[in-house]
């Protein structure tokens, strides 16, 4: 509704009402008059601006100048819009075709930029792999020979501890143990994504860190090796320098180090707290399938597809014993320590698990029986039994003592079995 001003009968733009004359003025004008008058200009009588009623009322809608009131006017008035609206849509495109071209020229500058950040980050492994090299106490020290002996003294001590404290808890089953029918009350209660690339995904191995369980470490087909807190729900470290996809981790048990083995023929040990690599082990030349450490925490067992099993300090990187059985001549498949570390048990790919003699160095018992390439193999914590799984999707149970296979459980077809260094038969 438009309220004509009492004095020029126009429709004011801020309209207001004098309580002394009840009529409607413009604010603008009303307050002009009365600083030079001081009176209300309708009735004379005195009037100041803090009397003064604003009332709220719609935008008015002024009417056409005269001129627009002919059919010539208004043609005119329509193509002069027409003309402004033309010129506003031409000076749109001029300016998307700029962005346009300052995007494209955003996206040539970042796409050279990836490119020059992946050829110095390739440059910085290759450099940081050189200077390894050429530094034993940083990095790789090569086998260019191959002691004749291992350290026996530090091994024997440690298994010596090891078996007098197994014969002291007996041959009763720790009540610590989860029993088998609480297993199958066991549910899910989180699931963490994002640990690898999505672009490459799989996470192909796990290991738990025996001091701190919250700790999670991966490898993955993206050739990374991540550390995850699961209770903080964040990554502690993403190990990159794996050529190709990381197959086997080892979290070490005392000390913030951890282990990744490759297909790219190299072993790597990890400063977590670090986050860069501190050793390249070199002692195959082929795909490593098998990693275990040491129970001193200080050697690692590796196996490959090159047909050799190997010894190496984890602290200089050396290689201290190379071996493999030239009579079979087949790749091994896995590699796993016993539990008193004088023994242990490779898996190869003729379906066979084979006992060897770390300080002599010999096959000392075969385990014939599967069908398939050997995947896994775990002792039990007492070290007795030894459990094994191989693509023939079964997992067999073996007497240490009596030499034999006294359970064998056959599982669905095309089923993978899988078992942790850590696994208790």
């Amino acid at each position: 509704i438009s309220l004509p001003y009492s004095v020029s009968n126009e429709v004011p733009e801020h309209p207001c009402v004098s309580p002394v004359s009840n009529q409607v003025f413009e604010r603008r004008l009303i307050e002009k008059f009365i600083a030079e008058n001081g009176v209300d200009p309708m009735n004379g009588q005195p009037l100041s601006e803090e009397q003064l009623i604003d009332i709220k009322v719609s935008h008015p809608i002024r009417p056409k100048a005269a001129s627009a009131t002919s059919i010539p006017a208004i043609l005119k008035s329509l193509q002069d819009e027409w003309d402004a609206v033309m010129l506003h849509s031409f000076t749109l495109r001029q300016q998307l075709q700029t962005t346009r071209q300052e995007l494209s020229h955003a996206l040539y500058q970042h796409d050279a930029a990836c490119r020059v950040i992946a050829r110095l980050t390739k440059e910085v492994t290759a450099a940081r792999e050189a200077l390894a090299t050429l530094k034993p106490q940083a990095g790789l020290v090569a086998p260019q020979t191959m002691p004749t002996s291992l350290p026996a003294t530090g091994l024997q001590d440690k298994a010596t501890v090891l078996t007098t404290e197994r014969k002291k808890r007996g041959k009763t089953v720790p009540e610590e143990l989860v029993r088998a029918e609480d297993l199958s009350k066991y549910r899910q209660v989180a699931s963490h994504a994002g640990l690898h690339s999505a672009s490459v995904p799989g996470i192909l191995c796990m290991d738990l860190c025996p001091s701190d369980t919250n700790k999670v470490l991966t490898g993955g087909a993206d050739k990374n090796v991540v550390v995850f807190d699961k209770k903080e729900e964040q990554i502690i470290a993403t190990l990159k320098g794996h050529t190709k996809k990381v197959t086997s981790v080892i979290y070490h048990p005392s000390q913030s180090v951890v282990f990744s083995a490759s297909p790219d023929s190299t072993i790597r040990v990890w400063s977590v707290t670090g986050g860069n690599c501190v050793q390249v082990v070199r002692a195959h030349e082929a795909s490593v399938t098998g990693l275990s450490l040491h129970a001193t925490g200080d050697y690692l067992l590796s196996s490959s597809e090159d047909q050799y099993w190997a010894f190496s300090d984890i602290q200089t990187g050396r290689v201290l014993t190379k071996v493999t059985d030239e009579a079979a001549g087949v790749a091994l498949t896995c590699a796993q320590f016993h539990p008193d570390g004088l023994i242990f048990g490779t898996g190869t790919a003729d379906s066979q698990i084979k006992i060897w003699d770390l300080k002599e160095r010999t096959n000392v018992a075969n385990f014939p029986g599967h069908s398939g390439p050997v995947t896994s193999i775990a002792f039990s914590e007492n070290g007795y039994y030894l459990a094994t799984g191989a693509q023939d999707s079964s997992v067999k149970l073996w007497d240490l003592r009596k030499l034999k296979n006294f359970k064998t459980i056959a599982l669905d077809n095309n089923y993978e079995v899988r078992m942790s260094d850590r696994a208790v038969c």
